[in-house]
């Protein structure tokens, strides 16, 4: 962690005195791929505040502005503007320790934010809750509950066949030609492999040998974190439910340059989860995809 998160100094900080940066609708302010910060002389009215923590004693917050079109366009001179979380990953992940933190501050502000938009009453009496503890607690009045943020695990898994060949998947709410690995929501009362093992079955009708825990990535899309796994497919019998994954195919490494070269097959972004996962199975980075490949249209 790069980010101290400072926790015990949540209630004490002067939020309005601290360097921010902007938050809104799951963007964040971004220039030439990096976070934009700016000084209190220089921030937008805000309607909310949240402490981030502290990076070599210096205090930073997320700031929404009261302005819903803060940062939509270019500003023709050093081109800030709100931008996704999914375009400024490869960016990030290009960047080193520099872009590893740029990433905690910006997955951060956009989960608390997300979290703020969507929770705004007391779950219990229906009241107005009001930010306490630098943005991290809602706090009702009436009831004295304190309501804290939420974060809902998904699990990812690599699954390999017995020749070594790797499933790839096409969620039907996808756009054509994306795939990557099976993934989904941990239920109530579930391991991190007990939901691997029911995605699975559920969606490709796979069963599976030799769970092993990777890693895990915030994604706050709008609020969870991927716990990644891989695992070897029993058979590569693979049986798509039809509802959740529309196709699902095992793939060979030889095969992988040509069916992204031509556009056959569009592979997670640099920076997220999936890709790391692609890469440590391909054995090195992915190849691009040809400047005259196919286009969506």
């Amino acid at each position: 962690m790069i980010i101290d998160r400072d926790a015990a100094g949540r209630e004490a900080v002067d939020l309005d005195a601290c360097d921010a940066i902007v938050v809104r609708d799951g963007r964040v302010l971004a220039a030439d791929g990096r976070l934009v910060e700016l000084a209190p002389a220089d921030q937008p009215e805000a309607s909310l505040r949240i402490y981030l923590g502290r990076e070599r004693d210096r205090p930073l917050v997320g700031l929404v502005p009261v302005d819903a079109s803060f940062g939509s366009d270019y500003d023709g001179i050093g081109g800030d503007r709100m931008r996704g979380l999914r375009d400024l990953l490869a960016g990030f992940w290009d960047r080193g320790v520099e872009g590893a933190r740029d990433h905690e501050l910006a997955t951060t502000a956009v989960a608390i934010a997300a979290w703020h938009a969507t929770h705004p009453r007391c779950s219990l009496c229906g009241v107005p809750t009001e930010p306490s503890q630098g943005g991290w607690v809602r706090r009702c009045e009436p009831c004295g509950r304190d309501h804290y943020p939420r974060t809902d695990p998904a699990i990812i898994v690599a699954i390999t066949d017995p020749d070594d060949r790797l499933l790839l998947a096409h969620a039907s709410h996808w756009s054509p030609r994306r795939f990557s690995h099976l993934a989904g929501y941990v239920e109530p009362g579930e391991t991190f492999e007990q939901a691997v093992h029911r995605e699975v079955s559920e969606e490709a009708s796979l069963d599976l040998t030799d769970l092993e825990y990777l890693g895990s990535q915030p994604w706050p899309f709008p609020a969870s974190v991927m716990v990644a796994f891989r695992a070897r497919a029993a058979s590569a019998d693979v049986t798509v439910d039809g509802i959740e994954i529309s196709e699902a195919r095992f793939v060979a490494r030889e095969d992988v340059p040509g069916l992204v070269g031509d556009g056959q097959i569009v592979l997670a972004p640099k920076g997220s989860v999936a890709r790391r996962m692609l890469e440590d199975w391909y054995g090195g980075p992915l190849p691009e995809p040809r400047a005259d490949g196919p286009v969506d249209v």
